[in-house]
């Protein structure tokens, strides 16, 4: 269910599919409509679980490329290789395994939009390939020297500040700013709480209509306990939550016991995740001897937090009923890190 956002002055009409009409969001709405019938490159900031995918769609719709392809990639689902690849296509012989000539997924997006989720995971050597790209229109297949020209409009995004790991020396200071022509910050969910009810009656129409059910009320309490919640997964974690206890639910009304320990007692999966037994980790510290110093104090430390990572992310695989992708996803990190943690800690078998 969506209404019609109003504010000083003329009404904001919220984007298709969008849930809220909270100030954070109307601003949001505002600079999506204004950009989407431009050719300007758009980058959107915002953590994990924001939907910048579903402004990204809203974009293309909304503007008069609509009638063409959408295409997304994942920047950080693929090694470099595998995304030069995809992103541009290859000839065969490349390299090992390229039978076929392929094409890319700019390619694919000619006339139409390219969505570059996760920008922030790609080399500094795709990072030039992708700024000549967005300059020039122009690159080559991996393996082969004819040029390719497409017009295919670029929307990025990024859940880590790209100023910042520009200075770190990780991303490309022109790329970012070839990216960045209109910038649109989505809003975590717990600075627009006032969205949250909205959103669930949302997603309780959604999985009731999926899973047969008859889920129309919500427990005060409940309500509460979600509004007052951080939100690190955002409304990702919030539509996980809600299927959870449609699924789960005896009655039509959706209540606090229904709910996850991180709600009802306020606490993140994360920090529930480092709430680990401080007796065995003192006593632990004492046979390390935690007096020394030098490079044994710097070793102490290193596994001291090589065990507080491997806690946090076994209890948020468990929270996450082991689906990587989830967990990734709450941590705030790509699945390919997490399945490196995973093995280097011994809980890719768990």
């Amino acid at each position: 269910m969506t209404r019609t956002a109003t504010t000083i002055g003329p009404p904001i009409e919220p984007l298709p599919g969008i849930i809220g009409s909270s100030r954070a969001m109307l601003e949001v709405y505002r600079i999506t409509r204004q950009v989407a019938r431009s050719r300007a490159s758009v980058l959107l900031l915002g953590e994990t679980g924001t939907g910048k995918e579903l402004i990204a769609h809203a974009i293309h719709e909304l503007s008069q490329r609509r009638n063409r392809p959408f295409v997304r990639v994942n920047c950080g689902a693929l090694s470099e290789s595998l995304l030069e690849s995809e992103l541009f296509g290859h000839v065969r012989g490349a390299f090992t395994g390229a039978i076929d000539n392929r094409t890319g997924r700019f390619e694919a997006a000619h006339t139409g939009t390219i969505f570059l989720d996760e920008i922030n995971s790609t080399t500094p050597h795709l990072q030039v390939k992708l700024l000549r790209a967005l300059q020039e229109r122009e690159f080559e297949r991996v393996g082969d020297t004819q040029t390719i020209r497409v017009d295919t409009r670029v929307i990025a995004a990024s859940n880590r500040d790209l100023l910042a790991e520009s200075a770190a020396g990780r991303f490309r200071e022109d790329l970012y700013y070839r990216l960045n022509v209109v910038p649109i910050h989505l809003p975590p969910l717990r600075d627009r709480r006032d969205d949250i009810p909205e959103l669930v009656a949302h997603f309780l129409d959604l999985y009731n209509e999926q899973n047969d059910r008859y889920v129309v009320h919500i427990d005060p309490r409940a309500l509460a306990a979600l509004q007052q919640y951080t939100w690190p997964g955002n409304v990702r974690e919030l539509q996980n939550y809600v299927e959870r206890a449609v699924v789960m639910a005896a009655g039509d009304e959706l209540t606090l016991d229904l709910l996850p320990p991180a709600v009802t007692t306020g606490r993140t999966p994360r920090a529930i995740g480092v709430a680990l037994d401080f007796n065995a980790l003192a006593e632990e510290l004492v046979h390390l001897g935690m007096g020394d110093a030098g490079e044994e104090a710097i070793d102490i430390h290193s596994r001291i937090v090589d065990r507080v990572e491997r806690e946090v992310i076994a209890q948020v695989m468990h929270e996450c009923e082991g689906v990587q992708i989830k967990a990734a996803s709450r941590l705030g990190i790509n699945r390919n890190t997490l399945h490196k943690k995973l093995k280097q800690y011994g809980l890719d078998g768990e």
